[in-house]
């Protein structure tokens, strides 16, 4: 006679299965598909700080996620400054042109936090943990990114410094795309196109 059967043990939900970080990558996941971008960049930005060395799923999320909070304070940086232009047009000292600066800049100073947030985040941690870690397509991504971002400060802020770090991390993202990755890897066509904006 066969002893009782145990009864089966129940799944544990896919969230109680995960260890922490897939748990806070799945957070962003889930922020990105609600279109919570600011969130999402949250928890991508935890794990880039937990864990430098990202996959290229965890690089494409955290890209995404900056991109998708910058790129809503770019748009609306460019509506304010049309905006601003026809009003100046108008009366260059009345109220409503003042108020629309002060606007404006409000957008420029999220825009700046932003820019400097994830900049600092390429330059103090994932690029050197790439570099340390020999991975190419890793460190054309950063310097790609790197290079966007001071792209997208140079939009608003008149700095020569701002525009050659732009140049020169875009350089250093083609230099070595050119030496390391074969000529139809989609991050050197991605880099071309950017670089040459």
């Amino acid at each position: 006679r066969e002893p009782p059967k145990s009864p089966p043990t129940p799944q544990r939900p896919l969230a109680s299965r995960m260890d922490s970080m897939e748990h806070t990558v799945y957070k962003a996941k889930l922020a990105e598909q609600a279109e919570r971008y600011d969130e999402m960049v949250k928890s991508m930005k935890q794990v880039a700080e937990e864990k430098p060395d990202l996959n290229l799923e965890q690089r494409n999320l955290l890209s995404v996620a900056y991109k998708n909070i910058v790129g809503a304070r770019r748009a609306s940086f460019r509506i304010v400054s049309s905006i601003l232009a026809k009003e100046e047009e108008k009366d260059a000292s009345s109220r409503t042109v003042q108020m629309i600066k002060s606007y404006k800049s409000k957008i420029e100073d999220e825009l700046e936090k932003i820019c400097t947030d994830i900049l600092g985040l390429l330059t103090n941690s994932l690029l050197p943990a790439a570099d340390k870690a020999g991975l190419p397509e890793a460190r054309v991504f950063y310097n790609k990114m790197k290079g966007d971002y001071y792209r997208y400060l140079a939009e608003f802020k008149d700095d020569k410094e701002v525009k050659d770090n732009s140049r020169t991390a875009y350089e250093l993202a083609k230099s070595v795309a050119d030496k390391e990755l074969p000529p139809t890897h989609p991050i050197r066509l991605v880099l071309a196109l950017n670089y040459s904006v």
